[in-house]
């Protein structure tokens, strides 16, 4: 078979964990994988404001590997901005992602009013792009035209994450979006690859380990039984889309076999309680030991003590109510929803904790309070830090490094080439040095912007 070019171009997602956006092409056609908005201190970050790279009315095809808003999250700026394609994902993925675009409007709509910007965009570029969007269950082969060929597999990350393989004159490439931390609470495990001729993939914790995940209840049992006889507030920001679920899940099996003190537990966050709904929808995607204990007859995210707060008055309510008590919101690097009006509120309390799940990116409010600030500013006001500020790594919704290792390893015989992606400096470049000296594979980390040619 005559050998073909393909060209690569990392437009986002390189030397930073957000902003995923993929360019594969040839003269025929153009393929974008995610278009993620990149994150920091603020929800939207400045740079989200600048022209795409590309044209988008070149693009033929956009493929979402899943609905985190780092890897959606400037879909409607390139519906605005002239797409027209056709948009591709799992349809939980689709369903999710509508109601995840709807309140990002709202947050950058409030950021770009502080700021006094125009929003990057409004709910009509939501719907619009909507408009366009296709959903597919894994494993069925999608042909994209001009000798492409597309299929999804599951990455077991959050509910409808996919790795996107796309076949092109007999050879593949996977882009595997965010690879889950299986085994996983509700989740079924990712799927192994072997026949990936190149891979790009994320490298969030290329650089380290997760703790047991036989220990994670542990910790958090441990962690609530503390905080609760101290008579404190455990705060645990949380992403809306699977962080919570996953904590739901262990919470509720925590409160039904009475390991933990029965006490008010808050989900305070509107798109938390959406994305609920839509998990509760969605429960043959679930992993066996979940979807046997619902047909036991256990409604896993509805047990004594937890309550749903989607107004805003039922969330300052949650002030008046005693301690101790537990509440978890939005979002999840404590830069803007609810939470940080309850870290503001007890972080000055010794008796309190801040319980952090996941990856909390450089220049959030979560980094510089995993760090160990001794005080921070919350809503323009300097506020102490006398909490105590524990971690839970093994609640993260990623593989550690030596996970992403044996995940390469399966496809070693055959793969040519890794990308490493979506992960800080440190993490890439120690991961890439750990797949050339472990499986003798190259490994390269890409700086934004750059093309790679790839022989198909």
């Amino acid at each position: 078979m005559e050998t073909k070019k393909l060209k690569l171009t990392f437009y986002g997602g390189t030397g930073t964990v957000t902003g995923a956006n993929f360019l594969l092409e040839n003269k025929d056609k153009k393929i974008l994988v995610d278009c993620g908005l990149f994150q920091g201190e603020k929800i939207g970050d400045d740079s989200n404001r600048e022209p795409f790279p590309y044209k988008p009315s070149d693009i033929d095809i956009l493929i979402i590997t899943h609905a985190h808003i780092d890897h959606i999250g400037r879909v409607p700026k390139l519906v605005k901005d002239g797409f027209r394609g056709k948009i591709y994902s799992t349809k939980p993925t689709m369903e999710l992602t509508e109601i995840m675009l709807i309140d990002s409007v709202r947050v950058l709509t409030r950021e770009a009013q502080r700021d006094n910007l125009e929003p990057i965009y409004r709910e009509e570029d939501v719907k619009q792009a909507m408009t366009l969007w296709e959903g597919f269950p894994y494993h069925q082969e999608v042909d994209l035209g001009n000798g492409f060929k597309m299929n999804f597999r599951d990455s077991g990350h959050i509910l409808g994450s996919a790795m996107v393989d796309i076949i092109y004159n007999g050879k593949k490439i996977v882009f595997t979006g965010d690879l889950g931390n299986s085994p996983a609470p509700l989740l079924k495990d990712t799927e192994d690859i072997d026949d990936a001729d190149y891979i790009v993939m994320e490298s969030v914790y290329g650089d380290r380990n997760h703790e047991s995940k036989e220990d994670r209840k542990t910790q958090l049992e441990d962690i609530i039984e503390e905080t609760m006889s101290n008579n404190g507030v455990l705060m645990i920001p949380a992403f809306s889309l699977e962080r919570t679920q996953d904590l739901l899940f262990e919470i509720n099996d925590l409160v039904e076999k009475r390991r933990i003190p029965r006490v008010p537990i808050y989900l305070d966050s509107p798109l938390a309680i959406k994305v609920t709904a839509i998990y509760k929808q969605n429960e043959d995607y679930f992993n066996r030991e979940a979807q046997n204990i619902i047909k036991s007859g256990d409604d896993i995210f509805k047990f004594p003590g937890l309550k749903f707060t989607s107004d805003a008055e039922a969330s300052k309510a949650i002030n008046g109510v005693p301690n101790p008590k537990i509440i978890i919101a939005g979002s999840g690097m404590s830069n803007g929803g609810r939470i940080i009006h309850h870290e503001k509120r007890y972080l000055p309390d010794p008796k309190s904790t801040l319980l952090l799940v996941g990856y909390q990116a450089i220049g959030t409010l979560g980094r510089i309070l995993e760090e160990g600030a001794k005080e921070v500013t919350i809503l323009g006001d300097v506020v102490p830090v006398k909490a105590r500020i524990a971690k839970i790594q093994s609640y993260s919704s990623h593989k550690d490094s030596d996970n992403l290792v044996d995940f390469v390893a399966n496809d070693a015989k055959r793969v040519k080439r890794v990308f490493l992606v979506m992960g800080e400096p440190k993490s890439s470049l120690y991961l890439s040095q750990k797949l050339r000296d472990y499986l003798g594979i190259s490994a390269v980390v890409p700086l934004a912007n750059e093309s790679m040619e790839l022989e198909f």
